[in-house]
């Protein structure tokens, strides 16, 4: 996403080459911001001498052209101070990079070191653990879209869809095969153009793909734009031009600005450049807000925040602008602030990567309210991935397009239909204590409700109609209730978005005092002792591991065995449906047992291998035990509210069968038999 956000701002160089030095074939590439030519010298540089100049212009290089794996391998050669150089300071906008293309390869929590040393040089600080709490909890939150890849994307890149009437209009860099085309040096790919494709309801393109006009689409870039309401007037990024030739300001830089086109008798008018526009700065992505009054756009003039931030103008009815304001750092940060969009309800969706997300950049929307912006909501997964998604917007209240690389390509358009609330709204549920076998309401009961970190969020004595109402945000929650007749229980309880809700909580009396008790039994055997027996645990361990000798010796809940050296949770099989993986009712059961006893030992890590019976292909098989493991792992994780971090999982397939079935001659039950999970103790 990088070289889109630069090729519609025109980004200064982040690099200057020190003229007392000569410069070399891949410097003057770099200069052209020719950066796949420039990687290419820059290596056999540094197969040389390892200059820090040449370390920071190919890092700069492989982020440019998304070659992550190669950028990261360069940057920390550069914080590391591998050069030759005695000045081993650099630039620490390396960190950030460093934290974004971790993050982007999977590997955030590394990442975020580079993020916290980022934070702490600008006088700041970052919670890691924090940090990596809410990363988490955007990839476990429960979605709220579903995205599809549209049916008109090219192998180039596509992005920025608006839909207007019945056709969708977007930018790209695709070849249209024209005669000459001038290649852009950054992408080696022709100039960003806006085209238009009719489309069916369902995104079906209905006719090819076609260019706008000439005096919209330029031998430069026109890039992300947006429609007045009534489709009259077209706003958008286009490379700063004057009299039909490039404007430079002044280090020669060919900045994006806005323009605007009116359609009328059938065409659109030339373009005309907005007034607020300056030379020397970036204006790009416009938006509209509903009511046609502000123009919102992202630049870097000189009030931003630090890199590119999100600004508005008023536009006024005698068709003049108000000087650009910035939204200020509720929404902006020292970072980059793209793609704003503002929806019918007047909230603002825009790209960030200054606000902390999954990877490079996110999707964010704020909300309207008391006429100001609130912070910063992260849309979570699908709409945002490890890799660039941003250029969101709506076509109704529910449906609209964004863009990703997330397919570790080029930009790619995707649908998108909202099925969740995405504003943190509170709902109201009804508790009620009950007796289980009358379902009546018990009177006095005690109750307490705790949100899932165990903050006490209601805690009250209840009279003769033992109920009470809540507001609570969606998530989860447990009640406790306790009454001097019954037996103390608890519920667990998920709050849903967008509907209230009523829990009972069912308590069962306290039974009558049992008969006198029969004459003592013969002293038992110690059961400690006996599982010692039993399991041939040596005695000595008590001293030399007294975990695993606890673990080994415990009673309560499935027994800990140890089989070859390895420890596993002795379980009744964890069944599955014949080319199924939904947990069974029978194995919920099992699991919540698993549950409890992981709930006591809290440093238990887990391996869950998943094996499949021998019907059907290897592949698919593989494909299926996969799913079973991810299965077992997410009702352990989300169901039980075991931390998803202690658990693995991995599927097997049908390569270790309890039963070999030569020429699949096995009954149901010995299939069945096959079809299981096993779980490992990893870590403890």
């Amino acid at each position: 996403m990088t070289k889109r956000i630069t090729i519609l701002l025109g980004l200064l160089f982040l690099t200057q080459i020190s003229f007392s030095q000569r410069k070399t074939k891949a410097d003057r590439f770099f200069e052209k911001r020719d950066y796949i030519n420039a990687a290419k010298y820059y290596e056999e540089a540094l197969q040389n001498r390892q200059h820090k100049k040449d370390l920071e212009n190919i890092s700069i290089s492989y982020y440019n052209t998304f070659q992550y794996r190669e950028a990261s391998r360069y940057i920390k050669k550069l914080v590391k101070g591998q050069f030759i150089e005695a000045d081993k300071a650099y630039d620490n906008e390396f960190n950030f990079k460093l934290y974004q293309i971790l993050s982007a390869l999977g590997k955030y929590e590394e990442g975020l070191d580079y993020y916290k040393l980022y934070k702490e040089n600008l006088s700041t600080s970052l919670d890691k653990a924090q940090a990596i709490e809410t990363i988490e909890a955007f990839k476990l939150m429960s979605p709220d879209y579903k995205v599809n890849k549209v049916s008109f994307n090219s192998p180039a890149s596509d992005f920025g869809a608006v839909k207007h009437n019945d056709s969708i209009y977007f930018a790209s860099d695709r070849d249209d095969n024209k005669l000459l085309s001038k290649q852009y040096k950054w992408t080696h790919q022709p100039f960003l153009d806006i085209y238009a494709v009719k489309v069916s309801d369902k995104n079906k393109k209905l006719n090819d793909v076609v260019a706008l006009p000439k005096h919209i689409n330029s031998k430069l870039h026109e890039g992300n734009f947006c429609f007045s309401k009534d489709g009259t007037k077209i706003y958008l990024s286009r490379s700063n031009f004057n009299e039909g030739k490039k404007e430079f300001d002044a280090n020669k830089n060919n900045s994006i600005h806005l323009y605007s086109a009116t359609f009328a008798n059938g065409k659109w008018s030339e373009l005309e450049k907005l007034p607020f526009n300056k030379a020397e700065f970036s204006y790009q992505h416009p938006a509209i807000s509903p009511d046609g009054k502000r123009l919102y756009f992202s630049s870097n003039q000189e009030d931003s925040l630090g890199s590119f931030d999100i600004y508005y103008v008023d536009m006024n009815a005698d068709g003049t602008f108000s000087a650009p304001q910035n939204l200020g750092s509720t929404i902006n940060t020292i970072n980059r602030e793209h793609f704003p969009f503002i929806s019918d309800d007047g909230h603002l969706f825009f790209a960030s990567n200054g606000h902390l997300g999954l990877g490079m950049l996110d999707n964010f929307v704020s909300e309207w309210v008391d006429n100001k912006f609130t912070n910063p909501i992260n849309l979570g997964s699908p709409i945002n991935s490890r890799y660039d998604d941003f250029s969101l917007n709506y076509h109704n209240k529910t449906e609209g397009y964004f863009a990703s690389n997330r397919n570790k390509s080029d930009d790619n358009i995707y649908s998108f239909v909202q099925i969740g609330e995405i504003f943190i709204r509170e709902y109201i549920n009804n508790f009620e204590i009950r007796d289980e076998l009358t379902n009546e309401y018990i009177p006095n009961s005690k109750v307490i409700l705790l949100d899932k970190k165990g903050n006490e969020m209601y805690n009250n004595t209840l009279d003769s109609i033992a109920s009470f109402n809540k507001n609570l945000l969606a998530g989860r929650y447990e009640l406790k209730a306790t009454n001097e007749a019954y037996v103390s229980n608890t519920l667990r309880v998920k709050v849903i978005e967008e509907q209230d809700q009523k829990h009972v909580l069912l308590l069962s009396k306290i039974p009558p005092p049992p008969p006198p008790p029969p004459p003592p039994p013969p002293v038992p055997v110690d059961p400690v002792e006996a599982i010692i027996a039993e399991k041939g645990i040596d005695k000595n361990l008590k001293e030399e591991d007294p975990k695993r000798f606890e673990m080994l010796t415990d009673v309560e809940g499935p027994p800990i065995v140890e089989k070859e050296g390895k420890l596993f949770f002795e379980l009744e099989p964890i069944y599955f449906d014949f080319e199924m993986w939904d947990i069974r009712e029978d194995s919920k059961k099992i699991l919540d047992q698993l549950v409890k006893k992981m709930e006591r030992y809290p440093d238990i890590h887990l391996k869950i291998s998943s094996h499949t019976d021998s019907r059907g292909t290897v592949r698919y098989n593989q494909i299926l035990s996969e799913k079973r493991a991810e299965s077992t792992r997410n009702y352990i994780a989300l169901i039980g509210y075991i931390n998803a971090r202690r658990l693995q999982f991995k599927g097997f397939g049908e390569l270790s069968p309890i039963v070999e079935c030569p020429m699949l001659n096995c009954t149901d039950e010995e299939h069945q038999l096959n079809r299981r999970s096993e779980f490992e103790i990893i870590e403890y």
